[in-house]
């Protein structure tokens, strides 16, 4: 789930829409209502306000025929860097194995593919709690300010350590990824940017980069392209408090645009 907007750089006290796309960064595939939305938090030099529901349309405003995507309309304010969230309340699905295996691989999920196959469960079913929680950084005015470090506290949660928009082609993006306020470490992360996502012929997502946390729960972006960029992982562990689940999930993503 990404959020996702025509341009990142936006003109200050001005009127805007960002996508909330729930499937693919370049394709939407499921509506997130808003009654699933747990927070969904702008935070700009300003303040932070937390839009209305009355903010939210699907994307059937625009194309009779779709209802696939979430669409937020929000005001900006005094020029700054802003940071937009949105994180959704858990939800449970049943997998068979083969559904579950593929979906592991799809996404990346590498390390839970090998602790499938060493424990003997790749011909097991999965009951999976799952939840998602996605920021964008969003460039307004000229002037940058401090909101791109905020910390909006969702469950799993990607924390740059620079301004993106004080970076350029060819300089790295360092980001933190936070597990309940702890960073995680030795965990996969990839990124991507327009133009270079595709899928593999077996499905698997073929993306820019794909790297691992450091001990201080850090990964390293390097940002190779112009245009909309997007990071993503997912935290999922075997669930051991919940005797009728088998996993528990945590998505994250961020996005933000270079020049």
């Amino acid at each position: 789930m990404f959020l996702k907007l025509d341009s990142f750089f936006l003109e200050p006290h001005s009127t805007n829409v960002v996508l909330l796309m729930n499937g693919e960064f370049d394709e939407g595939l499921e509506l997130i209502t808003r009654d699933r939305m747990l927070d969904v938090s702008v935070v700009g030099p300003d303040g932070v306000t937390h839009p209305p529901e009355l903010a939210w349309a699907d994307s059937s405003v625009w194309n009779p025929d779709s209802l696939d995507t979430a669409i937020l309309t929000f005001e900006t304010g005094e020029p700054g860097t802003y940071v937009i969230g949105v994180s959704t309340a858990p939800r449970i699905i049943a997998l068979t194995a083969e559904a579950f295996n593929g979906y592991l691989a799809h996404d990346g999920l590498l390390d839970t593919i090998e602790r499938r196959q060493a424990a003997g469960m790749m011909e097991d079913d999965a009951l999976e709690f799952y939840s998602k929680h996605v920021k964008a950084l969003v460039q307004v005015g000229s002037a940058r300010s401090a909101e791109w470090a905020t910390v909006l506290g969702y469950p799993v949660e990607f924390v740059p350590l620079e301004n993106p928009y004080e970076l350029s082609v060819g300089d790295e993006l360092r980001v933190r990824f936070m597990r309940e306020g702890r960073p995680v470490a030795n965990h996969l992360v990839y990124a991507s940017h327009d133009g270079h996502h595709a899928h593999e012929a077996e499905g698997e997502h073929a993306e820019a980069v794909a790297t691992r946390t450091d001990a201080d729960g850090v990964a390293t972006i390097p940002l190779s392209s112009a245009g909309r960029w997007y990071v993503r992982t997912i935290h999922m562990v075997e669930t051991t408090n919940e005797p009728d689940l088998d996993y528990e999930s945590n998505w994250a993503t961020l996005t933000f645009e270079m020049r």
